[in-house]
């Protein structure tokens, strides 16, 4: 078994594994790189591989960095299927053609700028895909892929497992002349308010892990749940608006069902909840459909006809222009905005209007890079820039951390427990964690190593001296978001 990795191998996004087994070439994932300039010039290089020559692609989930090379994949000759359970297709095709549209627009944002700096046309980057591009690939989904329902595609067997990332996450078991290898896709949090946790998972030869937050655990989610129905609270009482930067897929649909709650259970008032986010809007459409991922107390209401993700006061802003009259609303108000890192989206319109008044709050529910806008806030800045205006901080800041859909240490090691002893391959994550998470696995007697970028290695072979690829100590931290969806 030798796996490739063009992405997500010493970092944590554009996740790309290329697996060899018994001569078939098959691709987990193929998703966009996200953070800095550096890591996002690596989604313009070419595929480092025969594309037309891959006999299968294996959707993990549909996070933006695990599902948005795909139609770059197929514009460039791919014509294979694209294996992937039902409630990822679903959600694959609103996060494709929300990607093709912003890079469409920010193509045409850049080429205004410019003609009006007298730069050529042909040095703006054109966009990495347009709209028929995702059709094209959209039609390559085969949702075929059944929680414990096993799959041949040539010689492989592929059995998807529920990860309770998000909705349709899945690990992979595949079964091969060659052994038996459990590629986790991003695992979910065990202690989430709303995915199921995952399914122990079998016996493998190897099993090639994320480790996002493999060097620390997460605040129990009693603590976390007391910690936002306070800061709601407080922010009420500062009578402004209450601003929640929030990513489109699973979080959202989580802070509007623990918002319901805390409403119906007359622990927070019931003053107006504005989901500005039409992306988040359509994801929450598939959530219906699929609800017995879900846990059981959202899992009852829908089949009981209910809506968990609405909150008695909650209204959908569709359109721009109602976004912007938002601003002009007077009283506390509660504003879920993408994106959930502050880096674009309307959050970024509502931070310009209110970020500099004491009355307004801020609560961060997601992960911040330091490099980011969000986190340059959350870290105290008196400062930031937005839009090309330079807007004072005098909100109030809470920082809440539980929400988070990976999963923590624990978590991964509770995964592992039912493994046996395989040989352990990280993957999706900064260096210096994944070094980290090394001692804890050899206490706990499995070999673990770093999966190089780009370079083979032998899934069942030796590995490496202490677990680290050559040039390890060279490798910089890419400070990048722990996940687009976190």
């Amino acid at each position: 078994m030798q796996l490739q990795s063009f992405g997500a191998a010493l970092t944590v996004t554009g996740s790309m594994h290329l697996l060899t087994f018994g001569g078939q070439q098959v691709l987990i994932d193929c998703g966009l790189f996200q953070g800095n300039d550096e890591l996002e010039a690596r989604n313009r290089e070419p595929f480092p591989f025969d594309v037309a020559a891959l006999d299968a692609v294996i959707l993990t989930h549909a996070h933006l960095d695990h599902v948005g090379r795909l139609p770059l994949l197929t514009k460039l000759g791919f014509r294979g299927p694209v294996y992937c359970t039902a409630p990822t297709a679903g959600l694959a095709e609103t996060v494709l053609l929300d990607s093709a549209r912003l890079q469409v627009d920010g193509y045409r944002h850049d080429l205004r700028r410019a003609r009006r700096q007298g730069v050529p046309d042909e040095q703006v980057p054109p966009p990495l895909y347009e709209e028929e591009d995702v059709h094209r690939a959209l039609a390559l989904l085969r949702p075929h892929l059944t929680f414990g329902e096993t799959t041949r595609i040539g010689g492989l067997r592929v059995t998807p497992e529920r990860a309770g990332h998000i909705l349709g996450s899945a690990y992979l078991l595949l079964e091969s002349a060659d052994g038996r290898l459990i590629m986790s896709g991003d695992l979910g949090n065990r202690e989430s308010g709303l995915q199921l946790d995952f399914t122990p998972p079998p016996h493998a030869d190897a099993v090639v892990i994320e480790t996002t937050y493999a060097n620390r655990t997460h605040r129990p989610w009693p603590a976390t749940l007391a910690e936002f129905r306070d800061a709601l609270r407080d922010s009420v009482r500062q009578g402004g608006k209450i601003l929640i930067p929030s990513f489109a897929i699973e979080r959202t649909q989580t802070i509007l069902h623990t918002i319901k709650s805390l409403m119906d259970a007359g622990e927070v008032p019931r003053i107006p909840v504005f989901l500005d986010s039409p992306m988040a809007a359509r994801a929450t459409h598939e959530y219906f459909e699929f609800g017995d991922e879900l846990i059981p107390e959202v899992r009852d209401a829908l089949q009981a006809g209910e809506d968990p993700f609405r909150p008695s006061t909650l209204h959908v802003v569709p359109t721009s222009a109602e976004s912007q009259r938002i601003n002009k609303y007077d009283g506390p108000a509660i504003i879920l905005a993408g994106n959930g890192m502050m880096t674009g989206g309307r959050i970024q319109h509502h931070l310009k209007h209110h970020l500099w008044k004491p009355s307004t709050s801020l609560i961060s529910v997601s992960y911040q890079s330091p490099s980011s806008l969000g986190g340059r806030i959350v870290t105290g800045a008196d400062h930031v820039r937005i839009m090309g205006e330079e807007i004072a901080v005098k909100a109030h800041v809470y920082t809440i951390g539980g929400f988070s859909a990976h999963a923590d240490q624990d978590d991964l090691l509770a995964f592992l427990d039912s493994t046996g002893n395989p040989h352990v391959w990280l993957v999706h994550g900064e260096p210096d964690v994944m070094a980290a998470f090394l001692p804890v696995l050899e206490a706990r007697g499995l070999k673990g190593d770093l999966v190089p970028d780009r370079h083979p290695v032998d899934l069942t072979g030796a590995g490496y001296a202490q677990g680290l690829p050559p040039g390890f100590e060279s490798a910089p931290t890419r400070g990048v978001q722990a996940e687009a969806g976190e």
